[in-house]
């Protein structure tokens, strides 16, 4: 059986290797493209079991919610997915049993097996930092993936019962101590050169554990894009994350 996928954001640097890639995939048909000034009700004008959206944070929560609303299957790519806005597709998703939604921080797998590990490690370590690298075209800081990286690492610090990160800075009016989120420091370079890429630094007495991860071309997300667009169907309600579809949920 063929799966109907729409690609939202169709033009963009990964809506357009998504297309590409999604293509070529055994089971997947790419039945409309989306982009700025289309009319979104191409989606369903051709079927789509499911709609990947890669469109910005602006627009992009307004299209899932129509998509759910039309009983389509959505993958969200977008970064910056906030969690105002996953509030609000769950609470959309509640009154249609019937539709999946996959929230994809990184499709890069690599990158879900760092914030894995990240998660592991960080309980055993006083301290805690990210640092996110991405090109300057990006939009959003810090990103989705490090945002996932740093509540992922904070629940399993909790959950550990560890104390606070220490941090004595008392002084900081330029914001060099980077951003705070659940407690974890996140720091967010933009450069050109870089794709994505993301480091986790967990410090003890006399020791610091490095966990990197660099994405250097947008192919490199696309077995995971894939993934997604194969399995949301398979995971009722809400979901964030590829853990659950590569089977690390467990």
């Amino acid at each position: 059986m063929t799966t109907r996928v729409a690609v939202l954001g169709a033009q963009g640097r990964m809506g357009s290797t998504s297309v590409t890639a999604l293509e070529a995939a055994e089971g997947l048909e790419v039945v409309a493209q989306v982009d700025v000034g289309d009319p979104i009700e191409r989606v369903t004008e051709q079927e789509a079991d499911v709609a990947l959206v890669f469109t910005t944070p602006d627009v992009a929560l307004e299209q899932v919610l129509w998509c759910v609303e039309q009983g389509v299957h959505v993958v969200v790519g977008t970064s910056g997915f906030d969690g105002d806005r996953l509030r609000a597709v769950r609470e959309a998703v509640e009154q249609r049993t019937d539709v999946s939604v996959l929230v994809v921080p990184n499709f890069s797998i690599g990158a879900v097996l760092l914030m894995r590990f990240a998660a592991t490690a960080a309980p055993f370590f006083e301290s805690v930092e990210i640092i996110e690298m991405h090109h300057p075209a990006k939009v959003d800081a810090p990103s989705g993936t490090a945002v996932r990286t740093a509540e992922l690492v904070a629940a399993a610090r909790a959950e550990a019962g560890s104390d606070p990160v220490p941090d004595a800075t008392t002084t900081d009016p330029e914001g060099a101590r980077g951003a705070k989120v659940d407690g974890i420091t996140v720091h967010a370079v933009r450069s050109r050169g870089f794709v994505a890429s993301q480091e986790v630094l967990l410090g003890g007495e006399g020791e610091i554990l490095s966990l990197r991860h660099d994405s250097s071309t947008r192919e490199s997300f696309m077995p995971g894009v894939v993934t997604a667009v194969r399995h949301v169907a398979d995971r009722p309600g809400v979901t964030v994350g590829l853990d659950a579809v590569l089977g690390l949920d467990a």
